[in-house]
């Protein structure tokens, strides 16, 4: 089949967020052809290139989010009129919807009103040529601003300030400059059997306008929640644009959820999110994220813990790897290890990974510090390595070469995070067949899964109970690195992940009539190919049957859907 993968500042550039992933996904569905739809973030982006794409992909088509070119396009008074009448009700719908908070879906009228007028003015955009000059004028303005002063609009809109206005009408013009592209046409997305959107928002845009053109299934995938994202930025604004952006992001996310085919969350956590934004449960389907197992398989294979050999002599090691940032809580970390070091005296921690960003910095200097002064008679100051059982590295360095490399010297990896998303790291020491201690943030207890050792967050007495109940059995960690190892293996791999977005293809293909016309050998339309009853909307098949008069019981030939 033919897929339309939507991304956003990810595939195919290089570098990009998510790119990995939806390059393995591509790779290991050469069955099928791809067409790329891809956003861009930044020139710089658009500078670094692309990464070189295997054959199934037959096109590539992208557009920037973060800058948009003057059309030149001139509406006349018709098209004037159809724009304000499209734009205010959107703004209306803005200015209606609940406070974010006080539901967990918008309600359905307003929801109604908003996808209304987001089809109009994509219709409008390709009636006409694009929106640009439109979204941007003080036409635009003006309907906001009567949406906002119309009775019956909320508080917060109400008390919005012209400067509020002028931020919410550039924050939706950026929200809808897709509107203005050229892909909805029959040789364009028209053409795919399927939209994949790789996330929601914005990125799942083209998808649900190529379902309203063209009656092309959508599919999402969200690893990261949008609409939760954008509940937690802008956190200096004013209260109506953070009540305005929320009401829009949530009604586009209504709109998205209830126009997908299937919403493939990548955890529980991120189902949960979606689930109290409006998500149905019967499209949910969660398929965790593939990682390469090849790159630990030599570790996790050749590990002294798979083999009846006695343990190694030396000190344990305790590891932990990753971007060293705040919401890693490395001083915990270091509070346990202190409690640990008591406990288990020659033990070492070996703490590797990169800063992130100046706040990063920041925190690692401070890290180094206290090390420095939880253990003040083995180390030479602030910054010294020498004899301080707490080493601060980096990947590439001596003894560091890979991530399986650090693994491989680890007696126990610990995750001390306050803030988790889906924690690859931890699956990277699984495949490592390595015991764990975590905190229980995000999705690692979805990830351990009972195959290691889980404690709260900022509790060092805990963690440091945690990893000396591992470093004093040395059978127990062989059994939790050995079942970590297989549950990796079948949950977390590339394979798993390829095999449940095939299947999940073709359901979606196959719940969907035909609707392009089919053609013969010379290229015409083949007469009477699809059914009638293929093009009449409605569900064919039902859960439970429904009753029957006597005389209709046995009907020889039941009617059914055609698919492909």
């Amino acid at each position: 089949m033919r897929i339309g993968l939507l991304t956003e500042g990810g595939y195919p550039y290089v570098g990009g967020e998510g790119g990995v992933w939806c390059d393995r996904l591509v790779r290991g569905l050469d069955i099928h052809e791809f067409d790329v739809y891809a956003f861009s973030t930044g020139q710089a982006q658009e500078a670094a290139g692309w990464v070189e794409l295997p054959p199934q992909v037959a096109r590539v088509r992208t557009a920037p989010l973060w800058t948009a070119e003057e059309d030149g396009v001139v509406h006349g008074r018709r098209a004037r009129r159809r724009f304000t009448e499209h734009y205010g009700d959107l703004a209306a719908a803005l200015c209606a919807a609940a406070e974010p908070g006080t539901a967990a879906e918008p309600r359905t009228a307003e929801a109604d009103r908003f996808a209304t007028a987001l089809h109009g003015l994509a219709e409008l955009a390709r009636d006409e040529g694009g929106l640009v000059a439109a979204l941007r004028s003080e036409r635009a303005v003006r309907a906001l601003e009567r949406a906002c002063r119309a009775p019956g609009a909320r508080r917060t809109a109400r008390d919005a300030r012209v400067a509020d206005l002028l931020t919410v009408a550039d924050h939706l013009e950026r929200a809808l400059r897709p509107l203005s592209l050229d892909w909805y046409e029959e040789d364009g997305l028209g053409a795919v059997d399927l939209c994949h959107a790789a996330s929601g928002g914005v990125t799942a845009l083209p998808g649900l306008l190529a379902h309203h053109f063209f009656g092309v299934p959508l599919l999402v995938t969200e690893y990261g929640v949008r609409l939760r994202t954008h509940y937690l930025t802008r956190p200096d604004a004013s209260p109506a644009v953070r009540s305005l952006l929320a009401a829009f992001h949530g009604l586009l996310t209504a709109v998205t959820y209830r126009a997908a085919s299937f919403l493939v969350p990548g955890n529980v956590h991120a189902r949960r999110w979606q689930e109290r934004c409006g998500a149905d449960r019967a499209k949910l389907r969660t398929i965790h994220p593939g990682m390469d197992a090849a790159p630990f398989a030599r570790v996790g294979e050749d590990t002294g813990e798979f083999r009846d050999e006695p343990e190694q002599p030396g000190p344990h090691t305790l590891v932990w790897i990753g971007r060293v940032e705040p919401a890693k809580d490395l001083v915990s970390l270091l509070h346990a290890f202190a409690e640990v070091r008591a406990a288990e005296p020659g033990t070492r921690l070996r703490i590797v990974g990169r800063a992130s960003g100046p706040e990063g910095e920041a925190y690692l200097g401070h890290c180094r510090a206290l090390a420095a002064q939880l253990f003040p008679d083995e180390a030479d100051g602030p910054h010294a390595v020498g004899q301080n059982p707490v080493s601060f590295e980096q990947l590439g360095g001596p003894g560091a070469e890979t991530t399986a490399d650090v693994h491989a010297g680890a007696t126990v990896t610990v995750l001390s995070s306050v803030v988790e998303g889906f924690p690859a790291g931890l699956i990277e020491a699984m495949f490592c067949g390595r015991a764990t201690v975590s905190t229980d943030v995000g999705a690692v207890v979805e990830v351990i899964g009972g195959t290691g050792l889980v404690v709260p967050p900022r509790n060092p007495r805990a963690l440091a109970e945690a990893c000396v109940s591992l470093l004093r059995d040395p059978e127990r960690r062989a059994r939790l690195g050995a079942a970590a190892r297989a549950r990796a293996l079948e949950l977390f791999s590339v394979e798993q992940n390829v095999t449940a977005f095939h299947g999940l293809y073709l359901e979606t293909v196959a719940r969907t009539p035909v609707r392009r016309p089919v053609l013969g050998g010379a290229g015409d339309p083949l007469p009477f190919a699809a059914p009638a009853e293929a093009h009449v909307p409605g569900h064919w098949t039902e859960p439970t049957p429904r009753a029957v008069p006597a005389w209709a019981a046995e009907t020889p030939e039941p009617v059914t859907e055609t698919v492909r």
